[in-house]
């Protein structure tokens, strides 16, 4: 049998390789074999700590299943500080058969992985249902209660009816029993699932409404109160999805 090339070690180490196949690797003395090995030592110690934390923040999940619950929702939002736009709130439902091992709380990932994990979200979940408290609702009722509103709404929205809520320090207005954890989107998988999906939502709304109201930065900003932002409320004044009840934005003129 010829001897394995360098290239040979690079396309088997990718593709599950056997023992015996690590074992001619690492004691294979060439640079490049050497290289291969050790770039697949780093990728499985990348892909034993994703499985690590997957299987911890499953842990709510499998518990329910486990004790003869069908379906659990994961529920987060999004939005709550910023002076301008809504807040969005997500439902998320999985069942046993999700896997994928990136999703985290969305604070931790980047924009581009949140964007690439969004779709697969949507094709992995059992259901998911979206909420929104516009401007004028937050206002009207104020943050926390806008947000309790939009939550119940993703609840409704979700094509499948949980009869378990995992909910990221918050209690839902609906008539379903529900778990409050505090930092949930860092304990449930479902959760975590849920505040990718809700800052995707809200992303994109924001930057659409930078085209609608230029010269407040909101597709940077998404609506926080930067610099850019704040000389955008000073010489031109408050949109319609700003705020009213926020402080600098009552001070400012209405465009």
């Amino acid at each position: 049998m010829p001897e394995r090339t360098i290239a040979d070690f690079k396309r088997l180490l990718a593709d599950q390789p056997t023992a015996a196949l690590l074992a001619a690797a690492q004691a294979d003395p060439r640079k490049g074999v050497q290289q291969a090995y050790q770039h697949y030592l780093r990728q499985a110690e990348k892909q034993a700590v994703l499985e690590t934390r997957f299987n911890q923040h499953m842990r709510l999940e499998r518990d329910f299943w486990a004790h003869g619950g069908q379906y659990v929702a994961g529920i987060d939002e999004v939005g709550r500080g910023p002076l301008a736009g809504p807040v969005v709130t997500a439902a998320v439902v999985l069942d046993d058969h999700f896997d994928l091992l990136e999703v985290n709380d969305s604070k931790q990932l980047t924009a581009k992985k949140r964007a690439a994990l969004m779709p697969r979200i949507l094709e992995e979940a059992v259901a998911v249902g979206i909420g929104v408290a516009d401007a004028q609702q937050i206002d009207q009722l104020n943050i926390y209660e806008a947000t309790r509103v939009a939550m119940a709404q993703a609840v409704r929205n979700l094509s499948v009816r949980p009869t378990r809520l995992l909910v990221d320090a918050m209690q839902v207005p609906v008539p379903i029993e529900q778990t409050r954890l505090i930092k949930g989107d860092a304990k449930s998988a479902s959760i975590s699932a849920a505040s990718i999906v809700a800052k995707v939502v809200r992303d994109h709304l924001m930057t659409m409404y930078d085209q609608v109201y230029p010269g407040y930065d909101f597709a940077d900003n998404m609506g926080y109160g930067t610099a850019k932002h704040l000389a955008g409320l000073a010489s031109l004044g408050a949109t319609p999805i700003h705020r009213q009840s926020f402080s600098p934005v009552r001070n400012a003129k209405r465009v």
